[in-house]
């Protein structure tokens, strides 16, 4: 299985479904593990249909291509998070929906495609980057803080009580 020279591709409209399907895998996952994490995704409600649908609109989508022109997983990047982080004074690029595939799992993609989103920003001049994550799932929390983010506050959903996370890019600022 070939996880060298990923790239990422913009997912369009009318991929909706593929979001839905990588989704659902994540949250079986998941939830084979014994968390609840992400359980709406099993069966999406219609605002989880609409963040989905405005996400895309807004061309936030991103799926993760190997050499192979495999499907290896996803993530949404926006460039400001109300919904979770309110109004924020710096700017940042804010990661969710981060998804690898389990057939993928095991070969460090999610550091990859975290570190390959960091270039990203960079690029377009970002020296933030944040994402949440559900506070209950430890692994995953223990996991963001290996890859050198900070917890930066709480925020409490509907569906759970989340870490909120940032980690400055090089060449951060004051």
């Amino acid at each position: 299985m070939m996880t060298q020279n990923l790239s990422f591709r913009q997912l369009a409209p009318d991929q909706l479904p593929l979001i839905l399907q990588l989704l659902r895998e994540a949250a079986t996952a998941i939830q084979n593990k014994g968390l609840d994490q992400w359980n709406t995704w099993l069966q999406p409600t219609d605002d989880n249909i609409s963040w989905l649908q405005a996400g895309l609109l807004n061309n936030e989508f991103f799926s993760v291509i190997t050499g192979n022109q495999e499907t290896a997983g996803m993530f949404r990047l926006s460039y400001s998070d109300l919904l979770y982080w309110g109004k924020q004074d710096k700017p940042a690029g804010y990661v969710h929906s981060l998804v690898v595939r389990k057939e993928f799992s095991g070969h460090n993609l999610g550091t990859t495609i975290l570190r390959m989103i960091e270039a990203k920003l960079l690029e377009e001049g970002y020296h933030l980057l944040r994402l949440d994550c559900n506070a209950g799932n430890q692994w995953l929390c223990r996991y963001y803080e290996s890859q050198g983010f900070t917890k930066a506050g709480q925020v409490k959903m509907p569906h759970a009580l989340n870490n909120l996370y940032e980690k400055p890019l090089a060449g951060n600022y004051e």
